[in-house]
């Protein structure tokens, strides 16, 4: 177990409490008076654990929502980064909470982590009730701004004249960026070598400088340095092209849907741990914030897009995600470290 982050302290916690009020004008913007009807829930202040350090699209998006959610609340809500173990130390915190004021916000690694380690301790069927879908980011295919590859047909023929010979880095054993570079190489029927640091920032360096050949990463963490010309995208993982990065293809539009892998963000809170009428309301908050161009413009600049689905539609979502990276794990024989 890790200790909590700095972000747990009394200092950051006011520091959260006090933007959460700052945003009653926004919010009111958001929601009109006395849009949702009133209940006992919550009584107190709400907690989110983000199971990750400050930064990344899981903990920015609990962020903008905390602050609105307080407003409309009427209750501080604040955020406490529960980083370790690639989340599973903030993931299993929040399954044991069960004071009825926690909510986690989760993140692909939730469902890919119980494929990898051996009682990881919580299961997301069993041990969560889904409040929402919140964002999505794409994964950007990337090359150092030198490399010869201009394309994603020149990777995959690179990486079948040259089998091994590709470096792929990605930000951790069994994360989302070494999932797609398997499924890469599933799917291209080649062979590229994983290579994986203690997150994307340790990343960076190598990739900018061409020690490692290339990428599969969260668009907010690369979109800086495409655009300054140190790195090139060759293609995204989202079903649209994004506007981030104009002209940049889509796995989809190269033919290759099964690298439709994102990183998304959804609202959990512990399972029977709020009542009834506080799921619904909950429901009903995230529902009007991610159609709010308040929040659709928060989120633009994190550059993550809002996705809003029912509590139904998410907990579907989450089984087919499990049953899918549980599958690529399987097949490409994949350990935790």
């Amino acid at each position: 177990m890790t200790s909590p982050s700095a972000s747990s302290s009394p200092l950051v916690r006011r520091r959260t409490l006090l933007s959460g009020a700052a945003a009653l004008g926004c919010a009111a913007a958001v929601w009109p008076q006395g849009v949702l009807a009133q209940s006992a829930w919550p009584s107190r202040p709400v907690r989110i654990i983000v199971p990750f350090a400050p930064g990344g699209g899981a903990d920015s998006s609990a962020r903008v929502l905390a602050e609105l959610f307080a407003a409309q609340l009427g209750q501080g809500v604040i955020v406490e980064n529960k980083p370790g173990a690639g989340s599973a130390v903030g993931v299993n915190a929040a399954a044991q909470s069960k004071d009825g004021h926690t909510l986690l916000m989760g993140s692909n690694s939730m469902v890919i982590n119980p494929s990898l380690i051996p009682n990881i301790g919580y299961d997301v069927a069993r041990d969560f009730d889904a409040v929402g879908m919140v964002s999505a980011q794409p994964l950007v295919l990337v090359v150092p701004a030198n490399s010869p590859l201009k394309s994603f047909a020149d990777v995959v023929a690179e990486a079948k004249a040259k089998p091994g010979q590709l470096m792929a880095g990605n930000s951790g054993n069994g994360t989302l960026a070494h999932l797609a570079s398997e499924i890469f190489a599933s799917q291209t029927g080649t062979t590229i070598t994983p290579v994986p640091y203690k997150g994307e920032s340790a990343l960076m360096p190598d990739l900018m400088g061409g020690l490692v050949s290339l990428g599969f990463l969260n668009l907010p963490s690369v979109i800086a340095n495409i655009r300054s010309g140190r790195l090139r995208a060759l293609a995204v993982s989202s079903p649209k092209e994004v506007p981030e990065l104009p002209g940049v293809p889509t796995f989809r539009s190269l033919n290759q849907p099964s690298l439709e892998v994102q990183g998304w963000a959804a609202l959990f809170a512990p399972k029977d741990s709020i009542p009834a009428d506080g799921l619904a309301k909950l429901e009903k908050l995230l529902a009007q914030a991610l159609a709010s161009d308040a929040v659709k413009s928060r989120f633009a600049t994190l550059a993550v897009s809002p996705v809003s689905q029912s509590r139904a539609e998410t907990v579907k979502f989450m089984k087919a995600e499990t049953e899918r990276y549980a599958a690529v794990i399987k097949a490409r024989g994949i350990k935790a470290e």
